[in-house]
């Protein structure tokens, strides 16, 4: 591929694909995205939005892995939320009834 001008056709960011390299424009939706951030593994979102049903556990109380930590109904199925390993409830941020939205914070762990 022959240099593109950058003067002429301004700044384009380059690909390297299978030992070929192409250099690309960006649309301003791809530049203005949400950049991606890691997880944090001591907080619980909500992945679907839906009501909740019953919050078994309280701030300060030891949970082990796989317990059921609350009840989540989404398109009238109830999903059980389990505790994803062993730890300590550190804030919980919902109620019984309440409506969430798609990852609202439910629950904190220490």
């Amino acid at each position: 591929m022959e240099d593109m001008d950058e003067k002429e056709y301004g700044e384009y960011p380059t690909l390297l694909i299978s030992s070929g390299m192409y250099k690309t424009e960006l649309t301003e939706k791809y530049k203005n995205r949400k950049k991606w951030v890691a997880a944090d593994p001591k907080k619980i979102y909500a992945l679907i939005p839906g009501t909740i049903l019953d919050v078994y556990v309280k701030p300060g109380q030891q949970v082990k892995r796989g317990e059921t930590i609350l009840i989540l109904e989404a398109m009238k199925m109830q999903n059980q939320i389990l505790m994803p390993y062993d730890g300590k409830i550190k804030k919980v941020y919902i109620k019984p009834d309440e409506v969430l939205s798609k990852h609202q914070l439910m629950i904190e762990i220490v």
